[in-house]
């Protein structure tokens, strides 16, 4: 089993807590950040580009993903360029349509061909990831977000549909395809099997990876243990 260190696949810490994100943006193993409205929302920010700004202004050295949240692709594009004057590292996330089911093809490439470092998010379909790629400049990085795990939520196996969009993206050298929202630490291992660039990680998972290769024998007695302990501390009796 590979450790953390072996795997070839780059690990991005997923949030909006600013002491969460500066303590993984410290750890050598966290190659970049993500965050979106809905985890800003959840953590109580309200001045988003104010956020923004602070977080950027620690983290300079390693790539941070930002999205817009206008539903008007006019105005989007006009939030995608101030969000991409930010910073060198900055990253614009663009959603694959608007909630009217608009597809945003036309304005990644429009934004692509000026050289905006684009993160397009909530993929979730082969189509989808074909159409993003054909879109692309094939010489300015950019991400493809893949929902792997809210495919998993539907009951579906992400796998076959992520391991094809690996090959997908051979075709846009500069792009890299992003496994989003995992759902357990196996995850990572799965993504990094079969040549997935990135895998955006959220804390609550990241502090799992100190139990990776642990001993079996020792996880089963650890629980049993958890089980009495919990048992005596309720004490409960028959």
């Amino acid at each position: 089993m590979k450790t953390v260190e072996q795997l070839n696949i780059k690990i991005f810490a997923d949030g909006a807590d600013k002491e969460g994100m500066l303590d993984m943006h410290a750890k050598p193993f966290i190659k970049g950040l993500t965050t979106n409205p809905t985890l800003m929302n959840k953590a109580g920010i309200r001045d988003y580009k104010s956020f923004a700004l602070e977080i950027l202004s620690e983290i300079k050295d390693k790539p941070l993903s930002f999205e817009v949240f206008s539903d008007d692709f006019i105005d989007m594009e006009r939030q995608a360029r101030e969000i991409a004057s930010w910073g060198e590292n900055v990253y614009v996330k663009i959603p694959v349509t608007n909630t009217k089911k608009e597809t945003c093809y036309a304005l990644v490439e429009k934004l692509a061909s000026q050289k905006v470092k684009l993160n397009v998010t909530a993929l979730m379909t082969l189509s989808q990831v074909r159409d993003v790629v054909a879109v692309l400049s094939p010489d300015v990085p950019s991400y493809v977000s893949v929902f792997a795990g809210r495919i998993a939520d539907t009951g579906r196996d992400p796998l076959p549909l992520m391991t094809a969009s690996v090959e997908l993206l051979k075709a846009s050298p500069a792009a890299e395809l992003i496994w989003a929202s995992p759902r357990e630490l196996l995850n990572i291992f799965q993504a990094d099997a079969i040549g997935c660039h990135i895998i955006t990680v959220t804390n609550d998972i990241l502090k799992k990876l100190s139990q990776v290769g642990y001993d079996l024998d020792e996880f089963s007695l650890d629980t049993v243990k958890m089980f009495y302990s919990d048992a005596r501390a309720a004490g409960y009796m028959l």
